[in-house]
């Protein structure tokens, strides 16, 4: 799972070879400096820069580009290097902006090689600074770690350089600079600007669980992106047009760079002066499931840029004529006769003006997605559709695991009727927190009934997450311990799909416990020895779902204890977790259960903007599942589970 650091706070490194990705919208300098003990930089060859891009252990780009790739072998760093500070900074003496004021906030993530995020770090609150320290890798008691930094320096490298002791700061910052502009037609470019008929270009995307950000996974971000103002372009004013601007980076941190050779759907030619036409599958990816997949992502990432465009538009706006205002008042001559109102009139009718193409603007984006979503929904599979798609209708036991999983919709008030598919990578690597807490609780949903959809909301997770696994390949339990969830779990009991009966009481809480975490001890115990084939034979190997309702009801200290255990050992034992349960319910334990809750996604069964996105500083809100009325597609669908799994997956 991935560390999303704020300013100062470090997390361990798993390894010594490491890629750091960066990406900042509008071509940067990317560079790494190595110090000692005391962080000293003690001389040029400890500085890797685009004019000298490598150094043992390091590499970094050899030239400006919006997003960056630096390689690391912290194992291959001499022993009196202890800090490797990674450096952005804006090129100089080239068209661009002066300072990252005009830029979406830096984001930088500290990856494996196999892609897999570590730790993810967005700059945030920069303003006259050129340049600034993003991350730095130190060596502490033989251990490596990383740690968010987020310096600036208003004087650029030079004045970056010379704060870490280097002598001569200025000559290499100089010899930096004369590089980059020599590499300059090299460079790597943000994406271009939207096209005015609303077409645009899209990468593939590698989205993160959780978080949309995650968020859903997913998964963390750059922040808000700016559009550029160009020829003939009515996108509004906004501080990315005034010198130094740039367009909207459609492009996430996460994407595939490198699209897979199988093409994507071409959509029929538009006619002269209309919008592109939408079409189901026009990201990269091997098969049509992965193209799917990356669009929908690339449909969250665009309407988050598209909507932080927006907003920043109408802050810019608001700050503008808040200054002009002041300006007014302060001179006492405009407080005489009509010249006061005139001005007030005038900064008044700008602010308009600039709310107003802003407000354009968006209305185009948004009606572009909206297109899009109309396509794309009725292509997904049923992994990734809606409970009302007609997929489902025609759904059959799979005979792989798909990629992800939708476990609701995400959208943001300024087009609440654009929704989102909330998808998250399979197998989970998170559990699920259902929350039926009173804080929800509002004036039309009572506690007992919000317990009601938390259970409701639970089962058509668990019946979604059965009918994606192959048959055999996923069991559910149930702890009950009131029996308090009958109605609400009859569609799982009268179809058969249960590892066995809902436990209940603290006798059946003891028994489902034990026997998950023996399952959990065994497993542990043949991949730590190496002996993964030596396993019991009548060990069932399946991904397991463990369903708690009304914890902590039922629940001792130990019951608890074992709980916690299953949740830590989620990702490597095939355990997963998913609590139905009020938070204050469980006050009584005190924080030592805030370790659980914290390990847990949650969800909500009623709308509700929980759901904090890093990338972009957004707030989405949150829709769960909802079965169509009177429709029977739950009871169809554990049908085919039960069948399946009678008939060796067929």
């Amino acid at each position: 799972m991935t560390a999303e650091l704020v300013r100062g706070q470090n997390h361990p490194l798993p390894g010594t070879r490491l890629e750091i990705r960066v990406s900042a919208g509008r071509p940067v300098v990317a560079g790494a400096t190595l110090g000692d003990d005391r962080g000293k930089v003690h001389g040029v060859e400890w500085v890797a820069h685009p004019g000298s891009p490598t150094l043992p252990g390091l590499e970094v780009s050899k030239q400006a580009a919006a997003d960056h790739r630096l390689a690391v072998d912290l194992g291959a760093l001499q022993d009196t290097v202890h800090r490797v500070s990674v450096l952005l900074a804006l090129p100089v003496g080239v068209e661009g902006p002066a300072s990252f004021r005009a830029l979406a906030a830096p984001f930088v993530a500290v990856t494996g090689l196999d892609g897999t995020e570590i730790a993810s770090y967005t700059i945030t609150d920069l303003d006259s600074e050129s340049a600034v320290v993003a991350l730095e890798l130190y060596r502490r008691q033989g251990a490596w770690k990383v740690r968010a930094v987020g310096q600036g320096y208003a004087g650029g490298l030079a004045e970056m350089l010379t704060d870490q002791g280097l002598p001569q700061a200025r000559e290499l910052s100089a010899a930096i600079n004369d590089a980059v502009a020599q590499g300059l037609a090299r460079s790597v470019a943000a994406p271009p600007p939207r096209p005015a008929d609303g077409t645009r270009v899209r990468t593939a995307s590698q989205g993160q669980d959780g978080h949309p950000a995650s968020t859903p996974d997913g998964h963390p971000a750059p922040a808000q992106g700016l559009p550029a103002r160009q020829p003939g372009d009515d996108t509004p004013v906004t501080p990315a047009d005034q010198p130094g601007g740039g367009p909207v980076n459609y492009s996430h941190p996460g994407r595939q760079t490198t699209a897979p050779p199988t093409p994507a759907p071409t959509a029929p030619p538009a006619r002269p002066g209309e919008p592109a036409r939408p079409v189901a599958g026009d990201a990269t990816g091997w098969s049509m499931e992965e193209r799917l997949y990356n669009q929908v992502w690339g449909m969250f990432e665009d309407l988050a840029r598209t909507t932080a465009a927006y907003r920043s538009a109408v802050d810019f706006a608001d700050s503008r004529m808040e200054q002009e205002l002041d300006k007014v008042l302060s001179d006492p001559r405009s407080r005489i006769g009509g010249a006061g109102d005139a001005a007030r009139e005038t900064a008044r009718a700008k602010h308009a003006d600039l709310v107003g193409q802003a407000r354009s603007a968006l209305d185009r984006d948004l009606a572009q997605l909206a297109a899009e979503a109309d396509v794309v929904e009725p292509a997904l599979p049923p992994a990734y559709a809606s409970w009302s798609n007609p997929a489902w209708h025609a759904y059959r036991a799979p005979m792989e695991i798909p990629m992800a999983l939708r476990l609701g919709d995400l959208h943001l008030p300024e087009r609440v009727d654009l929704r989102i598919p909330m998808l998250v990578r399979l197998p989970l690597e998170r559990g699920l927190w259902i929350d039926s807490g009173k804080a929800l609780t509002n004036s039309f949903t009572d506690s007992t009934e919000l317990r009601r959809l938390a259970m409701d909301t639970a089962v058509a997770h668990a019946a979604r997450l059965l009918a994606a696994y192959p048959a055999g390949e996923f069991q559910v339990h149930v702890i009950d311990a009131a029996g308090s969830a009958a109605p609400a779990l009859a569609p799982l009991v009268s179809a058969g799909v249960l590892a066995g009966p809902p436990a209940t009481g603290a006798a059946g809480v003891e028994e489902v416990l034990s026997r998950l975490t023996q399952r959990v001890d065994l497993v542990q115990m043949a991949v730590r020895g190496g002996a993964a084939d030596a396993l019991p034979p009548d060990l069932d190997i399946a991904e397991q779902l463990l369903i708690v309702n009304d914890f902590p009801h039922g629940f001792d200290d130990r019951a608890v204890t074992r709980l916690r255990y299953l949740v830590d050992e989620v990702p490597a034992v095939g355990v997963h977790l998913m609590m139905v349960a009020d938070r204050e319910d469980a006050a009584e334990y005190g924080p030592l259960l805030d370790p659980l809750w914290r390990a847990l996604l949650r969800l909500t069964p009623v709308p509700d903007d929980h759901l904090a996105d890093p990338w972009v500083g957004h707030t989405w809100t949150y829709d769960p599942p909802v079965f169509p009325p009177g429709s029977q597609i739950l009871r169809q669908v554990l049908d085919q589970v039960a069948t399946a799994r009678r008939n060796g997956g067929r």
